[in-house]
Protein backbone atom coordinates (compact mmCIF):
# COMPACT_ATOMS: atom_id res chain seq x y z
CA UNK A 1 0.00 0.00 0.00
CA UNK A 2 1.30 3.47 -1.19
CA UNK A 3 1.80 6.08 1.86
CA UNK A 4 -0.61 8.32 0.05
CA UNK A 5 -3.66 5.24 -0.19
CA UNK A 6 -2.68 4.68 3.48
CA UNK A 7 -3.72 8.69 5.00
CA UNK A 8 -7.13 8.08 3.09
CA UNK A 9 -8.13 4.35 3.83
CA UNK A 10 -6.73 5.41 7.01
CA UNK A 11 -6.92 9.02 8.57
CA UNK A 12 -7.14 8.48 12.59
CA UNK A 13 -6.79 6.41 15.14
CA UNK A 14 -10.72 5.13 15.13
CA UNK A 15 -10.27 3.91 11.43
CA UNK A 16 -7.70 1.92 12.58
CA UNK A 17 -8.95 0.12 15.50
CA UNK A 18 -12.27 -1.07 13.25
CA UNK A 19 -10.50 -2.12 10.69
CA UNK A 20 -8.14 -4.55 13.28
CA UNK A 21 -11.23 -5.58 15.05
CA UNK A 22 -12.23 -7.07 11.44
CA UNK A 23 -9.25 -8.77 10.90
CA UNK A 24 -9.31 -10.63 14.38
CA UNK A 25 -12.93 -11.53 13.63
CA UNK A 26 -12.00 -13.06 10.31
CA UNK A 27 -9.30 -14.84 11.89
CA UNK A 28 -11.28 -16.24 15.01
CA UNK A 29 -11.06 -15.09 18.86
CA UNK A 30 -10.15 -17.57 21.38
CA UNK A 31 -10.97 -17.35 25.06
CA UNK A 32 -8.32 -17.20 27.21
CA UNK A 33 -9.91 -19.00 29.94
CA UNK A 34 -12.32 -21.71 28.14
CA UNK A 35 -10.85 -21.54 24.74
CA UNK A 36 -14.56 -21.38 23.28
CA UNK A 37 -14.45 -19.45 20.09
CA UNK A 38 -17.99 -17.76 20.44
CA UNK A 39 -18.03 -14.01 21.27
CA UNK A 40 -19.82 -11.47 20.76
CA UNK A 41 -18.89 -7.34 21.21
CA UNK A 42 -19.41 -5.14 23.33
CA UNK A 43 -19.48 -1.74 21.73
CA UNK A 44 -19.39 0.29 24.91
CA UNK A 45 -16.40 -1.47 26.47
CA UNK A 46 -15.05 -2.14 22.91
CA UNK A 47 -14.15 -6.15 23.88
CA UNK A 48 -15.44 -9.25 23.05
CA UNK A 49 -17.27 -10.87 26.02
CA UNK A 50 -17.27 -15.11 24.91
CA UNK A 51 -20.85 -16.60 25.28
CA UNK A 52 -19.79 -19.63 27.68
CA UNK A 53 -17.81 -18.38 30.35
CA UNK A 54 -18.52 -14.62 29.80
CA UNK A 55 -14.48 -13.64 29.99
CA UNK A 56 -13.78 -10.40 28.08
CA UNK A 57 -11.14 -9.84 25.36
CA UNK A 58 -9.60 -6.84 24.99
CA UNK A 59 -9.06 -5.74 20.91
CA UNK A 60 -5.14 -6.19 21.44
CA UNK A 61 -5.00 -9.02 23.88
CA UNK A 62 -3.60 -11.83 22.44
CA UNK A 63 -1.49 -10.12 20.01
CA UNK A 64 1.38 -9.12 19.45
CA UNK A 65 0.45 -5.69 20.47
CA UNK A 66 -0.80 -6.65 23.64
CA UNK A 67 0.31 -4.54 26.45
CA UNK A 68 1.67 -1.76 23.83
CA UNK A 69 1.02 1.57 24.49
CA UNK A 70 1.58 2.62 21.22
CA UNK A 71 -1.66 3.32 18.92
CA UNK A 72 -3.12 1.39 16.32
CA UNK A 73 -2.14 4.87 14.26
CA UNK A 74 1.23 4.29 14.90
CA UNK A 75 1.29 0.69 14.47
CA UNK A 76 -0.51 0.50 10.91
CA UNK A 77 1.82 3.33 9.98
CA UNK A 78 4.84 1.60 10.81
CA UNK A 79 3.46 -1.63 8.84
CA UNK A 80 2.76 0.53 6.17
CA UNK A 81 5.95 1.75 5.26
CA UNK A 82 7.33 -1.33 6.20
CA UNK A 83 5.46 -2.46 3.28
CA UNK A 84 5.79 0.04 0.58
CA UNK A 85 9.46 -0.02 0.68
CA UNK A 86 11.28 -2.97 -1.40
CA UNK A 87 14.18 -3.57 0.61
CA UNK A 88 13.49 -2.30 4.45
CA UNK A 89 13.63 0.55 6.15
CA UNK A 90 15.87 0.79 9.37
CA UNK A 91 14.45 1.92 12.59
CA UNK A 92 16.34 5.20 12.54
CA UNK A 93 14.39 6.14 9.14
CA UNK A 94 10.92 4.84 10.37
CA UNK A 95 11.72 7.11 14.06
CA UNK A 96 11.94 9.81 11.58
CA UNK A 97 8.85 9.12 9.46
CA UNK A 98 6.72 8.37 12.87
CA UNK A 99 7.90 11.98 14.25
CA UNK A 100 8.13 9.74 17.36
CA UNK A 101 10.61 10.95 20.25
CA UNK A 102 12.14 7.65 21.43
CA UNK A 103 14.35 5.69 19.37
CA UNK A 104 14.06 2.73 21.61
CA UNK A 105 10.37 2.30 21.16
CA UNK A 106 10.29 2.35 17.46
CA UNK A 107 13.38 -0.11 17.38
CA UNK A 108 10.99 -2.87 19.35
CA UNK A 109 8.15 -1.97 17.34
CA UNK A 110 9.67 -3.47 14.25
CA UNK A 111 11.18 -5.99 15.74
CA UNK A 112 7.47 -7.08 17.02
CA UNK A 113 6.19 -6.66 13.77
CA UNK A 114 8.95 -9.23 12.41
CA UNK A 115 8.55 -11.64 15.58
CA UNK A 116 4.70 -11.51 14.22
CA UNK A 117 5.74 -12.31 10.42
CA UNK A 118 8.38 -15.02 11.67
CA UNK A 119 5.21 -16.74 13.73
CA UNK A 120 2.97 -16.54 10.55
CA UNK A 121 5.46 -18.32 8.14
CA UNK A 122 6.13 -20.69 11.15
CA UNK A 123 2.58 -21.67 9.89
CA UNK A 124 3.63 -23.09 6.48
CA UNK A 125 5.78 -26.14 5.89
CA UNK A 126 8.36 -26.36 2.63
CA UNK A 127 7.51 -29.25 0.07
CA UNK A 128 8.15 -30.87 -3.03
CA UNK A 129 11.86 -30.34 -4.09
CA UNK A 130 13.99 -28.31 -1.31
CA UNK A 131 17.16 -27.11 -1.48
CA UNK A 132 19.29 -26.88 1.77
CA UNK A 133 22.27 -25.17 2.69
CA UNK A 134 24.02 -23.21 5.36
CA UNK A 135 24.69 -19.66 4.88
CA UNK A 136 27.11 -17.32 7.19
CA UNK A 137 26.13 -13.76 8.17
CA UNK A 138 27.91 -11.26 9.66
CA UNK A 139 28.07 -10.49 13.16
CA UNK A 140 29.69 -7.75 15.79
CA UNK A 141 32.18 -8.62 18.13
CA UNK A 142 31.98 -7.62 21.49
CA UNK A 143 33.86 -4.51 22.61
CA UNK A 144 37.69 -4.88 23.14
CA UNK A 145 37.69 -8.22 21.52
CA UNK A 146 39.41 -8.10 18.03
CA UNK A 147 37.27 -9.84 15.31
CA UNK A 148 38.35 -13.47 13.95
CA UNK A 149 38.14 -14.21 9.97
CA UNK A 150 37.11 -17.58 8.49
CA UNK A 151 34.18 -19.22 7.82
CA UNK A 152 32.30 -20.25 10.73
CA UNK A 153 34.11 -18.04 13.33
CA UNK A 154 32.74 -16.50 15.84
CA UNK A 155 32.06 -13.36 13.46
CA UNK A 156 29.18 -14.81 11.72
CA UNK A 157 25.98 -16.58 12.69
CA UNK A 158 25.31 -19.74 10.83
CA UNK A 159 22.03 -20.23 9.44
CA UNK A 160 19.67 -22.82 7.22
CA UNK A 161 18.46 -21.94 4.28
CA UNK A 162 16.01 -23.45 2.59
CA UNK A 163 14.00 -23.21 -0.46
CA UNK A 164 11.32 -24.32 -2.10
CA UNK A 165 11.94 -24.66 -6.59
CA UNK A 166 9.55 -26.75 -8.91
CA UNK A 167 11.32 -28.64 -10.88
CA UNK A 168 10.28 -28.23 -14.53
CA UNK A 169 11.41 -29.82 -17.80
CA UNK A 170 11.13 -28.67 -21.81
CA UNK A 171 8.70 -31.17 -23.37
CA UNK A 172 10.01 -30.24 -26.73
CA UNK A 173 13.68 -29.93 -25.98
CA UNK A 174 13.97 -31.73 -22.69
CA UNK A 175 15.73 -29.27 -20.92
CA UNK A 176 15.34 -28.77 -17.02
CA UNK A 177 14.97 -25.84 -14.81
CA UNK A 178 13.79 -24.80 -11.65
CA UNK A 179 11.57 -22.38 -10.50
CA UNK A 180 11.77 -20.73 -7.31
CA UNK A 181 8.62 -20.60 -4.95
CA UNK A 182 9.37 -20.39 -0.90
CA UNK A 183 12.20 -19.93 1.40
CA UNK A 184 12.91 -20.34 5.38
CA UNK A 185 15.95 -19.24 7.47
CA UNK A 186 17.03 -20.32 10.58
CA UNK A 187 19.70 -18.91 13.20
CA UNK A 188 21.68 -22.07 14.22
CA UNK A 189 23.49 -22.23 17.60
CA UNK A 190 25.84 -25.37 16.69
CA UNK A 191 26.85 -27.02 13.26
CA UNK A 192 25.51 -30.30 15.26
CA UNK A 193 23.50 -32.32 12.58
CA UNK A 194 20.70 -32.70 15.80
CA UNK A 195 19.77 -29.03 15.73
CA UNK A 196 19.81 -29.50 11.83
CA UNK A 197 17.63 -32.20 11.77
CA UNK A 198 15.02 -30.75 14.46
CA UNK A 199 14.89 -27.53 12.52
CA UNK A 200 14.29 -29.50 9.27
CA UNK A 201 11.64 -31.58 10.93
CA UNK A 202 9.69 -28.50 12.26
CA UNK A 203 9.71 -26.71 8.42
CA UNK A 204 9.67 -29.25 5.90
CA UNK A 205 7.40 -32.08 4.94
CA UNK A 206 8.15 -35.40 5.32
CA UNK A 207 7.23 -36.16 1.76
CA UNK A 208 9.82 -33.52 0.53
CA UNK A 209 12.55 -34.18 -1.78
CA UNK A 210 15.80 -32.76 0.03
CA UNK A 211 19.06 -31.49 -1.97
CA UNK A 212 21.43 -30.76 -0.20
CA UNK A 213 25.72 -30.91 -0.70
CA UNK A 214 28.15 -34.03 1.04
CA UNK A 215 27.74 -32.57 4.58
CA UNK A 216 27.86 -35.25 7.30
CA UNK A 217 25.46 -32.97 9.10
CA UNK A 218 22.81 -34.30 6.72
CA UNK A 219 23.32 -37.78 6.63
CA UNK A 220 20.47 -38.72 8.55
CA UNK A 221 17.93 -36.80 6.20
CA UNK A 222 17.35 -40.33 3.93
CA UNK A 223 15.58 -41.17 7.01
CA UNK A 224 13.35 -38.30 7.90
CA UNK A 225 12.42 -37.51 4.07
CA UNK A 226 10.99 -39.69 1.19
CA UNK A 227 14.36 -38.29 -1.21
CA UNK A 228 17.41 -37.20 -0.10
CA UNK A 229 19.93 -36.41 -3.16
CA UNK A 230 23.13 -34.53 -2.36
CA UNK A 231 26.39 -33.59 -4.46
CA UNK A 232 30.06 -32.45 -3.96
CA UNK A 233 29.88 -29.15 -3.31
CA UNK A 234 31.72 -26.96 -6.36
CA UNK A 235 31.01 -24.13 -8.65
CA UNK A 236 28.80 -25.76 -11.01
CA UNK A 237 26.54 -27.34 -8.24
CA UNK A 238 26.35 -23.98 -6.85
CA UNK A 239 24.82 -22.92 -10.13
CA UNK A 240 22.69 -25.65 -10.95
CA UNK A 241 21.55 -27.79 -8.34
CA UNK A 242 21.77 -25.56 -5.39
CA UNK A 243 20.70 -22.51 -7.35
CA UNK A 244 17.95 -21.13 -5.80
CA UNK A 245 19.87 -21.56 -2.17
CA UNK A 246 22.55 -19.38 -3.01
CA UNK A 247 20.75 -16.96 -4.44
CA UNK A 248 18.83 -16.24 -1.63
CA UNK A 249 21.32 -16.52 1.05
CA UNK A 250 23.00 -13.97 -1.68
CA UNK A 251 20.60 -11.67 -1.56
CA UNK A 252 19.17 -11.85 2.27
CA UNK A 253 22.96 -10.37 2.97
CA UNK A 254 23.34 -7.84 0.36
CA UNK A 255 19.59 -6.75 2.00
CA UNK A 256 20.52 -7.16 5.88
CA UNK A 257 23.97 -5.16 5.07
CA UNK A 258 22.55 -2.61 2.86
CA UNK A 259 19.63 -1.26 5.42
CA UNK A 260 21.00 -2.37 8.87
CA UNK A 261 24.27 -2.46 8.77
CA UNK A 262 25.50 -4.30 11.69
CA UNK A 263 23.06 -6.73 13.07
CA UNK A 264 23.52 -8.32 16.78
CA UNK A 265 23.32 -12.20 16.95
CA UNK A 266 20.37 -12.13 19.17
CA UNK A 267 18.04 -10.06 16.82
CA UNK A 268 19.50 -11.63 13.26
CA UNK A 269 16.56 -14.07 13.40
CA UNK A 270 14.08 -11.24 13.63
CA UNK A 271 15.87 -9.52 10.59
CA UNK A 272 15.74 -13.14 8.46
CA UNK A 273 12.19 -13.14 9.79
CA UNK A 274 11.21 -10.11 7.72
CA UNK A 275 13.43 -10.87 4.46
CA UNK A 276 12.00 -14.02 3.66
CA UNK A 277 8.33 -12.54 4.48
CA UNK A 278 8.51 -10.21 1.74
CA UNK A 279 10.05 -12.61 -0.52
CA UNK A 280 7.44 -15.76 0.00
CA UNK A 281 5.37 -12.83 -0.59
CA UNK A 282 6.82 -10.78 -3.59
CA UNK A 283 3.62 -11.33 -5.96
CA UNK A 284 1.34 -9.78 -3.03
CA UNK A 285 2.10 -6.07 -4.16
CA UNK A 286 -0.39 -3.63 -2.34
CA UNK A 287 -2.06 -6.43 -0.36
CA UNK A 288 1.20 -6.80 1.69
CA UNK A 289 0.22 -4.55 4.12
CA UNK A 290 -2.93 -6.49 4.91
CA UNK A 291 -0.99 -9.79 4.99
CA UNK A 292 1.21 -8.19 7.27
CA UNK A 293 -1.69 -6.67 9.53
CA UNK A 294 -3.02 -10.81 9.74
CA UNK A 295 0.48 -11.06 11.09
CA UNK A 296 0.30 -8.86 13.77
CA UNK A 297 -2.96 -10.58 15.05
CA UNK A 298 -0.68 -13.48 16.02
CA UNK A 299 1.42 -13.63 19.39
Amino acid sequence: MKIHEFTQKFPNENSCRMHFKVVREQEGIVCKKCSCTKHYWLQSKWQWQCSDCRFRTTLRSGTIMESAKLSFYKWYLCMAWMSSTKKGISAMEMQRQLGHKRYRTIWVLMHKIRAGMGNRDDKYTLDGSIELDEGYFEKPAPKGVKKKRGRGSQSKSNVAVMAESTPLEDIETGEKSSQFRYAKMKVLTSHKSIEINKICKENIAKTATIITDKSTSYEGFSNMFDTHISFKSDKTVTKTSLKWVHITISNAKRNLLGVYHMITGPYLQNYLNEFCYRLNRRYFGENLFNRMVIATVGN
